[in-house]
């Protein structure tokens, strides 16, 4: 009993949050999202055929007075099952591996610069316990990320001391955060609102206050808050 109340409240806890990975407001997120769901649906259809043959099994041979005693027919093998069975789940592999190996080779943090590409590129430090964001025209801001919508974010990874993770969950997968390396992640065309960031990799005692507020704004909006004085 004790047990299943832990099991419950566990459940439970699992519950108290108000981020919605799911639910991506970025190009970035929603085709991170497109492989969780993709993923669901070809396993939900493994584990419909899976228990669907089970059940079929289990009654199907299962003990009765009339079946005392008797063996049943010895069978060798059947080629047209075993390829069948074979081939499927070949074939299912191949349609999550091919969205997939796209997605993730397209979006892996990089271990350059990536100076040249469009879009506006953030500088974030890491360390314990804050996040500090440099913007194009210098101005700083510590936890308080203010970007535009509709463009590619290039956000230059680094951390101070230990191994951070940027992650801001509505908007794109977390990023580890090296110690005096730089990585470079991209998000592609954030939309409009408020979101929650924070650190997803345990950095110590206060691991849990690293936090910071993400606020994307339109593009007008944005060249307004770099003309504020620091």
């Amino acid at each position: 009993m004790k047990k299943i109340l832990i099991l419950c409240t566990m459940l439970l806890m699992v519950g108290c949050s108000n981020i919605k990975v799911l639910d991506p407001k970025s190009v970035t997120g929603k085709e991170q999202a497109y492989l969780i769901w993709l993923s669901i649906a070809l396993m939900s259809i493994v584990i419909i055929v899976v228990f669907t043959l089970f059940t079929w099994f289990v009654i199907k041979y299962r003990h009765t007075t009339a079946r005392k005693g008797t063996l049943p027919i010895d069978v060798k093998g059947n080629t047209k099952l075993e390829l069948t069975y074979t081939i499927i789940p070949v074939f299912i592999l191949l349609i999550l591996a091919v969205p997939t190996v796209k997605i993730t080779l397209d979006q892996s943090p990089s271990t350059e610069a990536s100076i040249e590409q469009e879009g506006t590129h953030i500088n974030v430090g890491a360390k314990q316990f804050e996040w500090s964001f440099e913007h194009p025209n210098g101005k700083k801001e510590v936890d308080e990320l203010v970007l535009p919508e509709g463009e590619p974010l290039i956000f230059h990874l680094q951390s101070e001391d230990v191994i951070h993770s940027f992650w801001i969950p509505e908007l794109a997968g977390k990023v580890d955060v090296f110690p005096h390396k730089e990585l470079t992640y991209v998000i592609k065309d954030a939309d409009m609102g408020t979101y929650d960031g924070k650190c997803a990799e345990f950095c110590g005692i206060q691991h849990g206050n690293m936090t910071f507020s993400v606020k994307v704004v339109s593009k007008e909006d944005y060249e307004d808050y770099l003309q504020d004085n620091n």
